[in-house]
């Protein structure tokens, strides 16, 4: 295989993917069905793309292909003639867009699929899991890693939700307006989901535009034009872009991680910053705080100190705990835990700790982290360093695993 035709193929797999899995299952009304189809079309690209070159529109190409695998498996399967003519026509009329192959476009079905995948009837605890596979592409290896289960439990409960999607017939359409709010916060959840596993280096890419955010980005983007006046899908897309605007400040010249009140501000992107802070004003005018606005209220207090060269540690407080009344998840508490940190004392921030679930902690990295940082402030050096050597173990990302080992050299100095 030519190096060059390899690229082509891994590269519109790793863009395309949840596009094209998007169209042909909403037109299939089957997932894995879709999946195995455009897998079949890859490996066809694999084959032939070194012999013949790489086609111009190399996604129209890979639409193509896998229509016609998912039209030959539906006839092999003895379908009903009136449901294979329905499926037959459909995918002609997606092949009759892609003609002109240096100008094919076709729809992206993305948020669709993204309705389908957090169905009600699906159980709500694979919604974003299955999402992240369906939507973006994501393997279930990195979600059992990011989820905390084994990846053999992960692939069994998305392989049980994608059929329960064929067989239960849920639709591919974003819902009637007056369905639509109640089912938004599993998809809110899913896309801002998606961000982190990105915004924590788990997709392995360091280019934003192709990446995990890029794409939550392009979700909370596209939400918003279905529903311009909901003021949580306007916290959402503010709460990523404030993030999304320090990404080049998280790591200095030599590669090594910057916490969040060291960065240099003057590399945060203005841009960005004022797209999040309009997005968080017009939400602040629908009356109606929800969780997603307040986790931006909270980045807007961060990113002020590119104005104040000063940070709000008590308003975080408030906005911490007003989180926590919302939506106790044990980030909120572990970052409220930081912050009292700051404004009381170590002392303080560690009883916060202590008083949370030990099941829950046990491998959350933050909390290991968060904990290592305030023992080492208290002078107890033997426990901080345990922390800190738990937190390692628990991290993926190699800059975050040297920033913290930096730390427990540090501390083991100390005590020496």
């Amino acid at each position: 295989m030519t190096s060059d035709a390899g690229r082509a193929a891994e590269k519109v797999a790793r863009q395309s993917y949840g596009k094209l899995i998007a169209f042909l299952a909403a037109r299939s009304r089957d997932v894995p069905a879709a999946e195995d189809a455009l897998s079949e079309a890859l490996a066809a690209a694999l084959r032939t793309w070194p012999e013949r070159g790489i086609p111009d529109n190399p996604e129209a190409w890979l639409l193509t292909a896998a229509r016609r695998n998912l039209i030959q498996a539906v006839r092999h399967r003895n379908v009903r003639d009136n449901a294979r003519n329905m499926i037959t026509l459909a995918f002609e009329e997606a092949e009759e867009r892609m003609n002109d192959v240096e100008n094919a476009v076709f729809p992206d079905e993305r948020l669709k699929l993204l309705f389908a995948c957090t169905h009600p009837t699906i159980d709500k605890s694979v919604h974003t899991p299955l999402m992240l596979q369906t939507v973006l592409g994501v393997d279930a290896k990195t979600m059992a890693r990011a989820f905390v289960v084994s990846p053999d439990a992960m692939s069994q409960r998305l392989v049980r939700a994608k059929v329960k999607i064929r067989d239960a017939g849920i639709p591919f359409a974003i819902p009637e307006q007056h369905m639509l709010t109640e089912r938004l916060a599993s998809v809110l959840s899913a896309i801002y989901a998606a961000y982190g596993l990105g915004w924590d280096g788990l997709d392995g890419e360091e280019d934003s535009r192709t990446g995990l955010t890029g794409e939550a980005i392009w979700l909370g983007r596209t939400l918003i034009t279905i529903l311009p006046e909901e003021p949580e899908v306007m916290g959402l897309l503010s709460l990523m872009l404030y993030c999304e605007a320090r990404r080049h400040a998280r790591l200095d010249a030599d590669g090594l991680y910057v916490p969040l009140e060291d960065q240099d501000t003057g590399l945060w992107n203005e841009i960005m910053m004022a797209e999040a802070d309009a997005l968080l004003r017009k939400a602040g005018t629908f009356d109606c705080f929800g969780p997603f606005q307040c986790q931006a209220a909270i980045q807007s207090v961060h990113v002020s100190r590119r104005r104040t060269a000063a940070t709000d540690w008590e308003a975080l407080v408030t906005l911490y705990r007003a989180l926590i009344a919302m939506k106790p998840t044990l980030g909120a508490k572990v970052s409220h835990a930081a912050v009292i940190g700051r404004v009381e004392d170590a002392a303080s921030a560690l009883t916060l700790l202590d008083g949370l679930e030990q099941r829950a902690i046990a491998s959350y990295q933050p909390y290991w982290a968060v904990r290592a940082h305030l023992l080492s402030e208290l002078g107890e050096s033997d426990a901080a360093a345990e922390a800190y050597g738990i937190a390692i173990g628990l991290s993926d990302n190699p800059a975050i695993c040297t920033f913290l080992t930096s730390r427990l050299k540090a501390v083991i100095s100390r005590s020496a």
